[in-house]
């Protein structure tokens, strides 16, 4: 396949229609953005997830835990970076949503090399490479520190998993609170090098977080028209009952989808994680929103 060809590099100015309006609302916007692939999602609900370099087993079973379920609500917006970066967006496009990547190098040669793959699955799948930075210009260390401005100033929130003391996605989280986004963090270990910048976060005031709901409550109140879907069809048999029905009790969804028991309560618990639905006092299920 040739992706220069299926995916050209297309150049936006701030008095393009299609320059992201979140992105105007920021100091030093980029006067220009170059992008392929989908640029319906410019505009969409965005949300960042950024983080070490450096992944542990806890970061990517953090990434598992939350991500799937921001994906079915907000565009991810992340670097492509090794470690979390590409973990947010492969959860991403696991749970069926959009990803936009924004890179410290031109998008028409994405980088780092060792990601090429998961660029063109992000273009395949219908999602975003965006770049200040042209065709040919060189690609800089100083260039990703500027990029992270740009990871937060498309977002309405940053969520941080697994940073240490110096890591590069605290520079995100610092333009987040200069930009008047919201800042999440994931804590950790005091034992974990790499927790230490999150649990600093933590304590500076950003908002901690261990289920994808601590985020999406935060929103639930504003007019977002949040996507709402699943391809898993017991998911979506759930939650077609839960918008016709309202809150439902276990016994309900059983008889109303005729499946055993198990598949239903395990289905509960995934959708629950994910952010999908919300158990009640009563014991009764809701949709998350």
């Amino acid at each position: 396949m040739n992706h220069d060809r299926d995916y050209p590099v297309i150049s936006i100015g701030l008095k393009d229609p299609r320059y992201p309006e979140r992105l105007k609302q920021i100091s030093g916007h980029p006067k220009r953005l170059y992008c392929r692939g989908n640029l319906d999602i410019l505009n969409s609900e965005c949300f960042a997830v950024v983080g070490t370099r450096m992944m542990t087993s806890y970061g990517k079973e953090a990434v598992r835990r939350i991500v799937p379920g921001l994906a079915r609500h907000f565009t991810i917006v992340s670097g492509l970076a090794i470690g979390i970066d590409a973990a947010a967006h492969k959860a991403a496009l696991e749970a069926g949503g959009p990803t936009i990547s924004v890179l410290g190098g031109p998008v028409d040669e994405p980088a780092p090399r060792t990601n090429l793959a998961l660029a063109n699955e992000i273009l395949k799948q219908g999602g975003l490479l965006v770049s200040e930075y042209a065709s040919g210009e060189k690609v800089f260390p100083s260039n990703f520190a500027a990029r992270d401005r740009i990871i937060s100033g498309l977002s309405r929130g940053v969520l941080v998993i697994e940073a240490d003391e110096k890591s590069g996605s605290l520079i995100t989280a610092k333009h987040a609170v200069d930009q008047n986004r919201d800042v999440f963090t994931i804590p950790g270990s005091i034992f974990s090098p790499k927790s230490l910048g999150t649990n600093k976060l933590a304590q500076s005031g950003a908002k901690v977080v261990t289920a994808v709901s601590d985020i999406i409550q935060d929103y639930s109140m504003l007019d977002l028209e949040l996507p709402l879907s699943t391809a898993n069809p017991t998911e979506a048999a759930i939650l077609a009952i839960l918008k016709d029905n309202g809150p439902a009790s276990v016994d309900l969804v059983i008889e109303r989808t005729g499946l055993e028991a198990p598949r239903i309560m395990a289905a509960l618990g995934t959708m629950e994680i994910g952010g999908l639905i919300r158990r009640l006092g009563d014991g009764t299920y809701r949709i998350d929103r």
